[in-house]
């Protein structure tokens, strides 16, 4: 029986710790995914996530001055992965689930597909939108909102396929979403973000991963106005360790998140990547232990391109 990650989160138990990974460049070796996870892997992961990438459109050109317009995803893969991570390291896998990009008749192959491997937990998310685009807009036949994934994967549990044919689930899903302590970008406040959350709490979802912040009193701030609006799912804090000079302009414009006046202090002090990244270890480790001391059910590590600064960290923490 595959271990249910909702479940494990709302139990008791010491704070967890957890990351995410990133599925290779088409064609490229998952031995560097490997690499990654087996730095952290003694620090016991309760699970370990791993990212779902939209298709793009690719121009080729076919004859002079002719382009061919095509799909592609860049990281395929995020099932296979899922597969082999639940066999090499037997930690839960939890891919993502996205709407951008996809049909739902794609989605529900993906969740065939994961029902038979018996990968039970998922991350149901929206998903960005595609590049050059100034809104979110489904592909044909896909889902405009997380909330109405979730009813996709409700309906799947429940034996009901898109095409009303009943059948039999091998497995039933286990699922979380995404919060933003600092909201959403194209939510009009807080309070509304936090309605839309609740939606898909009430559809079925089970617990909430929190984008990246650096200001644990956001966290904070935000579990209580959850809370206030009913809802009592655990709320995982979701961090990532700075380790480059560019993402001072970088993670507030991409993720609309605010550095927290000490942090910009002394990040414009550094004049290297590698003093970003010692910021980085000492700033995550301030946050992880705060949030530790809080009995936060989880951490969980943004660690793409940061597995060694997630490793300094949870030698601190863990």
């Amino acid at each position: 029986m595959s271990t249910n990650v909702a479940q494990f989160l709302a139990a008791e138990h010491p704070t967890a710790f957890s990351f995410e990974v990133l599925p290779p460049v088409r064609g490229k070796s998952i031995e560097q995914v490997f690499k990654s996870i087996d730095r952290l892997i003694p620090f016991n992961p309760a699970y370990i996530n791993i990212t779902t990438h939209r298709s793009e459109v690719v121009y080729r050109e076919v004859a002079d001055g002719v382009f061919q317009r095509s799909f592609e995803r860049k990281r395929p893969g995020t099932v296979a992965i899922a597969a082999a991570l639940k066999g090499r390291y037997g930690v839960p896998a939890v891919p993502h689930l996205i709407c951008s990009g996809f049909s739902k008749a794609e989605i529900e192959n993906e969740l065939i597909d994961l029902s038979y491997l018996g990968i039970i937990n998922l991350l149901v998310l929206r998903g960005d939108r595609a590049k050059g685009e100034n809104s979110f807009v489904p592909v044909a036949g896909g889902h405009a909102h997380a909330v109405d994934l979730c009813r996709q994967v409700e309906d799947f549990n429940r034996g009901i396929m898109l095409d009303g044919e009943e059948h039999d689930p091998l497995n039933q899903f286990s699922y979380g979403v995404a919060g933003y302590p600092e909201k959403h970008e194209e939510a009009m406040n807080l309070d509304i973000d936090i309605e839309y959350l609740k939606a898909k709490i009430d559809a079925g979802a089970q617990y909430v991963v929190t984008q990246m912040f650096f200001d644990n009193s956001k966290y904070f701030s935000f579990v209580e106005r959850c809370r206030a609006a009913g809802i009592n799912v655990p709320i995982i804090p979701g961090i990532k360790p700075l380790t480059s000079l560019t993402q001072k302009a970088l993670l507030p414009k991409t993720f609309h998140i605010d550095l927290p006046m000490d942090l910009a202090k002394e990040l414009r002090r550094c004049e290297s990547n590698d003093d970003v990244k010692a910021l980085g270890v000492e700033w995550g480790i301030q946050q992880a232990r705060e949030l530790k001391q809080a009995n936060v059910p989880s951490i969980h590590f943004y660690s793409m391109n940061a597995s060694a600064s997630v490793e300094a960290i949870a030698k601190a923490v863990y």
